[in-house]
C-alpha cells in the first residue's frame, strides 16, 4: 500500500522505486500482488507514465491516513521513555533560525543531551509537505498582517511570538528624532523578497495601505543582503524586528508611525504531535522564548 502511494505521487515505477529504495522489478511484482488481492486494476499505463485508477486513488487515500496513524503511534511508543533518547527533525526560515531556534536548541540540548536534533533551512511553503509526510517533526512557520496565507489540514500550530515589521532606510536618510511614516517612503525605491513569496506580497499590500505602489527595483530573500543594499543607498526594505536586533551600522530602522505591521511566528507540527514528548518539549521552549519568559 505504501508502494501504491508512491506510484500515485511520482507516476513512474522507477521514481516510486527510488523513493522506496526498492528495485523497479520489485515494485512491479508487488503491484501485481496487490492488484490480485484487490481484485481490480489499481493503475493504468499511458506511454512512460503510470497513473492510479479510481480504485487505486481510493486505496491510496486510505493508505496515507493509515501510514500517518502508524507513524504517530511509533513516535508515541518511542516517547514512552520520555526524553532519554530519540530524535527531533526541525525546519526553519532563516531569520527565526538565527535567533529563536538557536536559543531553543541550546537550552534543549543542555537539558536533554540524548535527543539528536537535525535542522533544515528554507521557507515554510517548501518544507510543510515534508512535515505532513513525517519527514520532519516540527517546523517554524509565519503569517503576516494584510496577508492571509493558506493553512494546511492535518497540522496544528501554536503561536511563539508576534514580530513587528520595521522599515530599514540608509543611515541619515531620516532624522532620528522624527517619526517616519510609511507614506514618507512613497518616492523611494524598494528592495523586496523574490516575486511570489509571502514577504513580496506583504510589501505590496502594506505600501498600498499607506497610499502608494512601491517601486521595487531589487529582490532578495536574505535579510542580510537586503541590509547591505539599503546601506549602499539602493532603497528601503521591510525588516522583521527579530532580524533587526543586530542590524547593519549603515542602516537606520524605524517602526512606521502611520501603520502597525507585524508577522506571527508559529511552532507547527502534525496533529497529535504534541503527545510526543520531544516535540512537546521543543515547542514549549520556543513558546517560552517567544514570550520572553
Amino acid at each position: 500500500m505504501a508502494m501504491l502511494l508512491e506510484i500515485g505521487r511520482h507516476e513512474t515505477l522507477t521514481a516510486a522505486a527510488v523513493a522506496l529504495r526498492y528495485s523497479p522489478s520489485a515494485v512491479s511484482q508487488q503491484l501485481k500482488v496487490l492488484e490480485h488481492e484487490a481484485g481490480v486494476p489499481l493503475v493504468e499505463r499511458s506511454g512512460g507514465r503510470i497513473r492510479l485508477t479510481a480504485a487505486g486513488r481510493l486505496l491510496a487515500d486510505h493508505t496515507e491516513e493509515i501510514l500517518a496513524r502508524l507513524r504517530t503511534a511509533e513516535e508515541q511508543v518511542r516517547a514512552v521513555s520520555r526524553l532519554g533518547h530519540g530524535r527531533l527533525r526541525l525546519a526553519t526560515f532563516r531569520s527565526a533560525g538565527e535567533s529563536l531556534l538557536v536559543d531553543a536548541i541550546t537550552y534543549f540540548q543542555g537539558h536533554y543531551p540524548a535527543v539528536q536534533i537535525s535542522i533544515v533551512e528554507g521557507e515554510p511553503e517548501e518544507y510543510i509537505a515534508e512535515l505532513r509526510h513525517h519527514e520532519l517533526d516540527l517546523v517554524l512557520t509565519y503569517d503576516y498582517d494584510r496577508l492571509a496565507l493558506p493553512f494546511d489540514e492535518g497540522v496544528a500550530r501554536d503561536l511563539i511570538c508576534s514580530d513587528p515589521m520595521l522599515v530599514a532606510v540608509p543611515h541619515g536618510f531620516w532624522p532620528r528624532d522624527e517619526p517616519l511614516r510609511l507614506a514618507d517612503l512613497s518616492g523611494v525605491e524598494w528592495i523586496a523578497s523574490t516575486p511570489g513569496s509571502a514577504v513580496h506580497r506583504f510589501t505590496e499590500r502594506a505600501c498600498a495601505e499607506a497610499g502608494f505602489a512601491p517601486s521595487i527595483v531589487m529582490h532578495t530573500d536574505d535579510y542580510h543582503v537586503a541590509q547591505e543594499l539599503v546601506a549602499a543607498g539602493m532603497g528601503a526594505t521591510f525588516l522583521p524586528a527579530i532580524a533587526a536586533r543586530i542590524h547593519h551600522r549603515g542602516v537606520d530602522v524605524y517602526e512606521p508611525a502611520d501603520v502597525s505591521l507585524s508577522r506571527r511566528i508559529y511552532a507547527t507540527y502534525r496533529i497529535g504531535g504534541e503527545r510526543v514528548e520531544a516535540i512537546a518539549a521543543i515547542r514549549d521552549v520556543l513558546i517560552s522564548l517567544g514570550s520572553g519568559d
